[in-house]
């Protein structure tokens, strides 16, 4: 038996915005999308076009609370970048990034319901 990654998935409570974020800051499209027979979900399939890895952002209709509780924010994604100063340049450009770690070489950006995601230089 063998296990492998399918996708992880972030709850949005704007789908557009993030859809838009993601694509800027770090250029997923979107793959597929599922929505819902009576309109109660949306999901959204992103990909970064080369690696069989996706991310799912689930938009639930009847959601009344205007952010997801994320908890310590302990848990993350991290991407691989081959150009650590032109994406820090650009996340900085956009206001998302939220925490440097200049010694690891390392820093995170937020998405619009404040998930991190963690940028790393390509080995």
């Amino acid at each position: 038996m063998e296990f492998t990654f399918a996708h992880n998935n972030f709850n949005v409570v704007d789908l557009e915005k993030s859809l838009k974020f993601y694509e800027e800051a770090l250029g997923l499209t979107v793959a597929r999308k599922k929505e819902a027979s009576d309109g109660s979900f949306v999901l959204a399939f992103l990909t970064d076009g080369k690696t069989p890895h996706q991310l799912e952002l689930t938009w639930l209709r009847d959601w009344e609370k205007d952010s997801y509780d994320l908890g310590d924010n302990e848990f993350h994604l991290a991407f691989a970048v081959d150009d650590m100063d032109a994406a820090h340049k650009k996340h900085a450009e956009m206001g998302c990034i939220c925490y440097e770690n200049p010694g690891m070489g390392i820093y995170f950006i937020a998405d619009p319901d404040g998930y991190w995601i963690e940028i790393v230089p390509a080995k």
